[in-house]
């Protein structure tokens, strides 16, 4: 097979997917003043609005760097469409709003980002949560019942240091004839794309590695083009006539990308999270060493992992990476590129020693919440600790389930010289 009848590849497709060609930076077709788009007659706004042709409406932006950005990530990650919202969060919720109606249940790993999204505001839509254990496919199958309208999993669960096996999930998701969501953000389409292990529905928090920079707020959502909608009298937004669109019905007028494009409609022209031009430039831009920044991000982690699991004042250590992790096996199936930036450990002093080992690091950024970038994924280094931040207001039994123990330190490692980042933990631990 020649290199063309392959197609091209991530690097290739993270330089040129949604870039026109004849523009070196693409900065000059992607950057503008406004959030909307100007049409030189009304025939092509007619068009949008009446589904005749594509884009955002109704003054959520149909900017260039929207729709180029739009284009690369569904390149990278394998999809048929994406869509770019205000921010991860906002992504989760318009996939979960086209998905659930009251008294529906959502099914999702007990280890994962942002609980009270999820639990505290779907609870208020009358949606309701059943947990499962990423790391125990099985836990899934026993979850599921006659209201559960869909799954969903982190690709490397919160707060970190696992690989969910996303193709036997899928399989479950299947039997159940239930679409599977994978929040992507911390592996990246580098490393590992759900769609080609059973995912349905892919999103992500492009603040994270995707802009690598911490610079702008951002979110997607990747539509796989795999599940029947059709068929399925379950989503009506999607399998039932629409009235307001003089009657089409979703799946049957736009095939594999209708969800993409329902989640459009219904979504982000009714409720509005638009994701700001100048954002989706930064994004789009970042993409470009994407690449790169995430093969030095794996190898810094490696090292870290290695430095940590021998030092007297860390317990268990938990990266993929590691030979020795319980994780190992999924992490040569799923991501043999690398495990990523992110790793979590135990002090072996609990609460307290978390707390004076954040506060005794120099280089590294101790987070003192979520942050813009979900507790990492920048180019530098950052700390944080889940029981005193992300999960603080929840039940020791609660934090216990998501993984969340009093002593645990979650790293994202970043693309410093390693020898600096090791003299940072090192003098760090040294007080702790």
């Amino acid at each position: 097979m020649t290199d063309q009848a392959r197609g091209p590849g991530f690097a290739t497709l993270a330089l040129h997917a949604g870039a026109p060609p004849e523009s070196l930076s693409g900065s000059e077709f992607l950057l503008g003043p406004s959030a909307t788009s100007a049409f030189e007659d009304i025939g092509p706004a007619t068009a949008l609005l009446g589904l005749e042709g594509f884009g955002t409406t109704f003054g959520a932006s149909i900017h260039p760097a929207t729709a180029a950005l739009e284009e690369r990530i569904a390149a990278l990650e394998g999809g048929t469409a994406a869509l770019a919202v205000a921010s991860g969060q906002a992504a989760r919720f318009l996939v979960f709003h086209m998905l659930l109606q009251p008294g529906d249940e959502l099914l999702t790993g007990s280890r994962r980002y942002g609980p009270q999204q999820i639990d505290s505001a779907g609870k208020s839509l009358g949606w309701k949560t059943t947990r499962g254990d990423p790391a125990d496919p099985e836990s899934f199958a026993a979850a599921l019942s006659s209201r559960t309208k869909a799954i969903f999993i982190e690709s490397f669960p919160y707060p970190g240091g696992g690989i969910a096996d996303i193709a036997a999930i899928a399989e479950i998701a299947k039997g159940a004839r239930v679409p599977l969501i994978v929040d992507n953000t911390l592996a990246t389409p580098y490393l590992l794309r759900p769609l080609e292990h059973g995912a349905d529905i892919v999103i992500h928090s492009a603040a994270t590695f995707l802009a690598g920079q911490d610079c702008a707020a951002g979110g997607i959502i990747v539509d796989g083009g795999t599940f029947d909608w059709q068929s399925d009298t379950r989503f009506p937004l999607l399998s039932a006539p629409c009235p307001d669109y003089g009657g089409v019905t979703f799946a049957e007028t736009f095939g594999n990308f209708a969800f993409a494009l329902a989640c459009r409609v219904f979504g982000l022209n009714r409720l509005g999270p638009a994701l700001p031009p100048f954002n989706s430039f930064l994004v789009f831009a970042g993409i470009e060493t994407l690449a790169l920044r995430m093969q030095r991000h794996s190898e810094n982690a490696l090292r870290v992992a290695e430095y940590l699991a021998q030092h007297k004042s860390i317990g268990p250590v938990a990266y993929p990476g590691l030979p020795e992790d319980t994780a190992h096996r999924l992490a040569k199936r799923y991501c043999p590129q690398g495990a990523g930036a992110i790793l979590t450990c135990q002090m072996t002093g609990g609460y307290e020693a978390a707390e004076t080992f954040l506060q005794g690091l120099r280089l590294f950024s101790p987070l003192t919440d979520s942050g813009i970038a979900n507790g990492g994924g920048a180019v530098r280094s950052r700390a944080s600790h889940p029981a005193a931040t992300t999960h603080r207001h929840l039940s020791d039994a609660d934090k216990t389930a998501a993984g969340v123990e009093p002593g645990l330190v979650r790293l994202s490692i970043g693309l410093e010289d390693i020898s600096d980042i090791l003299a940072d933990l090192d003098q760090a631990l040294a007080s702790a």
